[in-house]
């Protein structure tokens, strides 16, 4: 099948181009992201492969059904960046990665937890100019804090579980599907409410639904305990960036570790340290020495991007034989907010 590969960098043609090996397909590498400008670079192709921060809404979908592309597959889990029910309307399939490393993202959450709390990402930076005073970086143990999860989905479960058996902290968990097995473990299912209420440390894994949009907003934050820390590898709008800083800036907010941004698409997955950033509010959030931000790394592992090819190349094969797609998303596929996040 040829396929239009969007939006892609030397890691997606080293990990798809290896796997491809055994499936060969015809894989055109585009660098540019997908959207109205640049759908036409698909012309002549079957299918298109995306990213996080493509861009495959009603009008592009169209475009990309007009040149005959009948499968979009999504080298992620989420899928909020796609128009289902315009695919759907089309006849064209999309398809994703519902699971593919969920320890790289688990084990990076606890990195940037182990690393704010800690306030290593500042020591790093004092070192590298000769400065070994310690003043300023005291931090906190984790052990014995209350931790609350957003989202017990297969990521959320290994933070919940790690977090629970190997640093010893009270987990509260919210997801409207809840594990057996997470109880069973000591950890406490509560409402979402009750849970950004009493939880020293919020971390979210849910997916980014109407319902969950803004999840830590105004309202959250003010309800929140003092000093809270947020963290989130799973999609940055389910912060309100706006809130989050007046929450720093009345010390609310104890501390942030954001993998993902609400405007990352115009900032992240690019090398712009030579450029003037126009995004007030993200230069805004860099200001803070509480705030540590990376530019949506989670997944980046070996084992995560060789699975991620695997399964893409493996559902494009399948619709090219005609066979059932196993990791179709469909309109009626979205899940309620809360419920357990296959997470990008």
């Amino acid at each position: 099948m040829r396929v239009a590969v969007f939006g892609t960098k030397a890691y997606d043609r080293r990990f798809l181009g290896a796997a491809n090996e055994r499936f060969g397909h015809e894989l055109t590498f585009l660098e540019p992201r997908l959207d109205s400008l640049t759908v036409a670079l698909a012309e002549g192709h079957d299918a298109v492969c995306i990213f996080v921060n493509d861009r495959a809404d009603a009008e592009v979908l169209t475009q990309l059904a007009e040149s005959g592309v009948r499968l979009v597959a999504l080298r992620c889990a989420g899928y909020n960046n796609v128009d289902l029910a315009a695919a759907e309307r089309l006849g064209v399939a999309v398809v994703r990665v519902p699971a593919y490393s969920p320890h790289a993202v688990a084990e990076f959450t606890v990195g940037l937890m182990l690393a704010l709390d800690r306030q290593i990402h500042r020591a790093w930076a004092r070192v590298r100019e000769n400065n070994f005073a310690l003043d300023g970086l005291i931090g906190r143990n984790l052990h014995g804090r209350t931790l609350g999860v957003v989202g017990t989905g297969r990521i959320g479960a290994l933070v919940a579980r790690t977090m629970r058996l190997g640093f010893g902290c009270t987990v509260l968990a919210s997801d409207v599907i809840e594990d057996a097995t997470l109880t069973e473990a000591g950890i406490r299912y509560v409402p979402r409410e009750t849970l950004l209420a009493e939880a020293e440390i919020v971390t979210l894994h849910c997916p980014l639904t109407p319902e969950t949009r803004h999840l830590i907003d105004a309202a959250a934050i003010a309800a929140a305990r003092p000093g809270l820390m947020v963290i989130n590898t799973s999609r940055g709008a389910l912060i309100d960036t706006g809130a989050l800083i007046e929450g720093l800036k009345s010390r609310k907010i104890g501390g942030v570790a954001l993998d993902v941004y609400e405007q990352e698409a115009d900032l992240f997955f690019e090398d712009l340290s030579s450029e003037i950033i126009q995004d007030d509010v993200f230069q805004r959030l860099l200001t803070f020495p509480n705030v540590l931000v990376t530019g949506h790394q989670a997944f980046l592992t070996e084992e995560a991007l060789e699975a991620i090819a695997e399964t893409t190349l493996g559902s494009i094969s399948a619709a090219e034989r005609g066979e059932p797609l196993l990791h179709r998303v469909d309109r009626g596929a979205v899940r309620p907010a809360g419920a357990a996040p296959h997470k990008a």
